[in-house]
């Protein structure tokens, strides 16, 4: 049993003031009986900036400033992902609830050492798979859950135009990110939970590396889960628009296609998702999820346990890349 927070106020310390952190802060905001009370990023007077125009009152360039507030429930790590796994044990190691925005970590041994830690101090951990909370995945889930529609394929393509280091604000970036571990792991991650099992077989291909990022710009995964369902996944920094991923179901009932938040038959005729949850947009949703999980002493959806799964398939195919 987790420590139930009960109805006191929760106070949050959110690191990582960029595009990500941005969005957690505004969907926060509508978000009664939480306030964020500390701001962590690395340029202080940005971050200063950031805490003023929020009402938030205190800044530091150092988590460990944060975590020693005791006035500090729960952490949202929006910081790059090489420090998700070991700033997530930080957190819980100075008894603070945590969630960590996806990946979870890159590595599977830095995954497993979060869930480690998780297991002995009776907090939520919580990674942010957003898609389980987008209303238009949220929607194709209930069609599963009432037995009204089965997964026989999923075609996911996630493209970006990114030949240099920036962020979604168009800042550079201090970190690269990897087609592998942050944006394959949405769709990893969303086939294996809306076919309700574990994926069992899983293949990847992946283009030339960039002579400066060090990474691959283009690659290619299929994936097959117990239930027999498959899905093919196609990833780019090197695709010129339109951008974003959009996934397509193909069930054995119907098919649907979803466009960031909006979701169509394969008429291409939308459905309205906008009465699914109480918003239409997933990270305040994600953040809900774990606030109420605080609040009941609960696991939530997409806690570390039960997101392992994916850092597992991320890692075997990872070991198939490196192997040529």
């Amino acid at each position: 049993m987790l420590n139930a927070h009960g109805n006191k106020p929760i106070r949050v310390a959110l690191a990582g003031a960029g595009a990500f952190g941005i969005k957690h802060l505004d969907g926060i905001k509508n978000i009664d009986g939480v306030e964020v009370v500390s701001l962590v990023s690395r340029d202080l007077g940005k971050t200063q900036e950031v805490a003023d125009k929020y009402g938030i009152g205190h800044v530091t360039t150092d988590l460990a400033d944060s975590l020693a507030l005791p006035e500090v429930d729960a952490v949202i790590l929006c910081t790059p992902t090489q420090m998700h796994a070991a700033q997530s044990i930080a957190c819980l190691k100075a008894g603070k609830h945590v969630q960590v925005e996806i990946p979870l970590a890159d590595s599977l041994a830095d995954a497993q050492g979060v869930l480690a830690a998780q297991s002995g101090f009776g907090l939520v951990a919580m990674c942010g798979h957003t898609r389980r909370f987008n209303p238009s995945h949220q929607y194709v889930h209930k069609e599963i859950v009432g037995g009204r529609f089965n997964i026989q394929q999923m075609d996911v393509q996630t493209y970006f135009f990114r030949r240099t280091n920036m962020n979604a604000l168009g800042q550079a970036r201090s970190w690269t990110d990897h087609l592998l571990w942050h944006h394959a792991a949405h769709t990893v991650d969303l086939f294996a939970y809306q076919c309700g099992s574990k994926i069992v077989r899983a293949n990847a291909v992946q283009g030339p590396i960039h002579p400066v990022l060090g990474i691959a710009m283009d690659m290619s995964l299929q994936l097959k889960a117990e239930s027999g369902a498959i899905c093919t996944l196609s990833l780019s920094f090197n695709n010129d628009g339109p951008l974003g991923t959009f996934f397509r179901y193909i069930g054995d009932t119907a098919t649907y296609i979803a466009r960031y938040d909006d979701l169509f038959n394969g008429k291409d005729e939308k459905i309205d998702v906008s009465k699914v949850d109480v918003s239409m947009n997933g990270i305040e949703l994600q953040d809900r999820e774990f606030f109420s999980a605080i609040r009941e002493g609960r696991e939530p959806n997409s806690s570390v346990a039960g997101v392992l799964d994916c850092y597992r398939v991320l890692h075997e195919l990872e070991q198939q890349l490196n192997a040529g």
